[in-house]
């Protein structure tokens, strides 16, 4: 069964263009590593609000809902990133991930940070079965 690895961070926008350059070099090795897929997102501010995703029924004022902007604990200067990092298995994604965070093209010691990784949101989700089908 597929595994996904999700996360979601705070970027702050002056890094947009250097994240995106580490997303492309992320991408590239995580799928030599085995991953299937690779998707990143950034959050549309101007998009829709979260009452849109419910029936009338059971919408409520935008102000009762959480946002993406406040669970990543973004502030005025940042904006939000989304990805997820689809695996053949979780075994797969394991020994990828192992060899993926030890493979010097992943090491930037060196360099000014593009994010603060200490407020990555990060977890592995078992897919739902089924709903290719649906």
């Amino acid at each position: 069964m597929s595994y996904i690895d999700c996360f979601m961070a705070p970027v702050p926008r002056a890094n947009m263009a250097a994240y995106e350059a580490l997303a492309r070099l992320s991408a590239k090795v995580v799928k030599e590593y085995g991953a299937l897929s690779v998707m990143e997102c950034w959050i549309d501010e101007a998009g829709p609000d979260a009452q849109t995703y419910h029936g009338t029924e059971t919408r409520q004022s935008q102000v009762e809902y959480p946002s993406f902007v406040t669970a990543a604990g973004a502030g005025p200067d940042d904006t939000v990133v989304i990805s997820y990092v689809a695996w053949p298995d979780k075994a797969t994604r394991d020994t990828g991930m192992e060899k993926l965070t030890s493979d010097p093209r992943m090491q930037f010691g060196g360099q000014a940070p593009v994010f603060d990784g200490k407020r990555l949101t990060a977890a592995g989700f078992r897919p739902i079965p089924g709903l290719d089908e649906a």
